[in-house]
């Protein structure tokens, strides 16, 4: 990190968008908890931002095509199924579209329940 330059970096950056968390990650964390503050220090800060702000909409969007998909599958309309799993429409909505994610219990009501029904 403080002798290369960017095109050097670049398989360290790749890295981070594959697994933001990982260990290179935190290698590099560790680094910027002692390395001077810089354009270099500011610049892996910033990619290790944009990788997890990344990883993390791309879950959000997961959660929400599960959510849209357990609807579909049940069969029922959205208003039947969000009483179903003890939510409003318009909050399984904001569920559907990626806006808000749903807590574990909720998600885990939301994806068994297309399940329940077939019983």
């Amino acid at each position: 990190i403080e002798q290369g330059l960017v095109p050097d970096w670049r398989p360290i950056f790749d890295e981070l968008k594959v697994d933001p968390w990982g260990p290179v990650s935190r290698k590099i964390q560790r680094y910027l908890e002692y390395a001077p503050r810089d354009g270099v220090t500011v610049l892996f800060r910033l990619a290790i931002d944009r990788a997890r702000d990344n990883a993390e909409a791309r879950e959000r969007s997961l959660v929400a095509a599960r959510v849209r998909g357990a609807i579909e599958a049940s069969g029922l309309t959205a208003g039947q199924f969000a009483e179903r799993v003890g939510t409003s429409a318009s909050r399984l909505s904001t569920y559907a579209r990626g806006t808000v994610t749903p807590s574990a219990h909720m998600l885990i009501r939301i994806l068994d329940t297309p399940e329940l029904l077939e019983r």
